[in-house]
């Protein structure tokens, strides 16, 4: 499958709604990976994820990404539970580290997945 460059409307609007909280990924200087949760923006002048977060410089995950220029970061959360209904955007890309005007990790879109954007389940209800 081609990587894709743009959000599509479902995904930008699951993005803008209320969710404030991901998970970004990230790997150590000695390949081991790292997942935290953090606080994240979708920025539309740049059409990037920021990833964002008190002390965000002296973090294991801003010195990841100065060592590696990579990360990847999933924001989802659950449309309904009965039926089972998870909603995910996850994007993978060449990421780097802003110290001013505030500290960020910024992550450009190389991959994106998504599910659960529409009204169905992904699954069958058990």
């Amino acid at each position: 499958m081609m990587p894709r460059n743009v959000f599509t409307q479902a995904e930008l609007a699951y993005l803008h709604g209320d969710r404030r909280l991901a998970r970004v990924a990230t790997v150590g200087k000695d390949g081991s990976p790292h997942v935290v949760p953090t606080g994240w923006i979708h920025n539309l002048e740049t059409d990037t994820i920021d990833i964002t977060g008190h002390d965000l410089e002296g973090t294991k995950k801003f010195r990841d990404v100065v060592h590696s220029r990579r990360a990847a970061v999933v924001i989802d959360d659950l449309a309904s539970v009965h039926p089972w209904q998870p909603r995910a955007v996850e994007v993978r890309g060449r990421a780097e580290t802003l110290r001013e005007p505030t500290p960020l990790i910024r992550i450009y879109l190389e991959r994106i997945n998504s599910w659960g954007m529409d009204e169905s389940p992904p699954h069958p209800t058990r």
